[in-house]
């Protein structure tokens, strides 16, 4: 039952969106196109500022894998994370997100190449990476931001947040997506 509402509503979302926002924008005397067009110039200038921490970010990863490294971590641990309903693939998500969005983002791409989208570990991986922060670049900027140089329980808060993220994925994702 769950899954069929997920069904309707993922399969009705994006195009109830697409229209809805226009036509409310319209209800409300807004120019949609000009805004639109705004819009569409401040999403490529920052697409063209990320696409060198990505590139970097990809090569990181791709040498990381390629010298096993990765591997050897993720097999390492496998044995505890099986156990836990966390495939060993989707390890390295758990390791990096809290340090990089771009890094986590390069590792969700690499395990739905390899291990596809539909599948346990695709979903889990997407869904992890939406449910949990990148902890460190939050605090520097924020904390920066505003002038704080002692995080004190920040840290620490945080980082449980992400645990918590992470096993509430995996529960998520186990019982209304189904699992291994």
């Amino acid at each position: 039952m769950i899954r069929a509402a997920l069904d309707v509503v993922s399969t009705w979302a994006i195009p109830v969106l697409l229209a809805g926002i226009p036509a409310l924008a319209l209800a409300r005397g807004v120019k949609v196109y000009p805004v639109f067009v705004e819009g569409a110039k401040e999403g490529f200038a920052t697409a063209v500022r990320i696409i060198p921490a990505l590139v970097a970010i990809f090569e990181a990863l791709g040498m990381l894998r390629a010298s096993g490294a990765m591997d050897a971590a993720a097999a390492a641990l496998a044995p505890v994370t099986s156990a836990l309903g966390l495939p060993a693939s989707v390890l390295p998500l758990v390791l990096v997100r809290p340090l990089s969005g771009g890094a986590a983002l390069g590792v969700v791409g690499d395990v739905l190449r390899s291990e596809g989208p539909d599948g346990y570990a695709g979903r889990l991986a997407s869904v992890m990476a939406g449910s949990t922060e990148t902890t460190f670049y939050v605090l520097a900027v924020y904390m920066g931001a505003a002038g704080i140089t002692r995080y004190r329980q920040a840290l620490p808060a945080a980082l449980l947040a992400d645990l918590a993220g992470f096993a509430a994925a995996i529960v998520t994702v186990r019982l209304l997506l189904g699992g291994p």
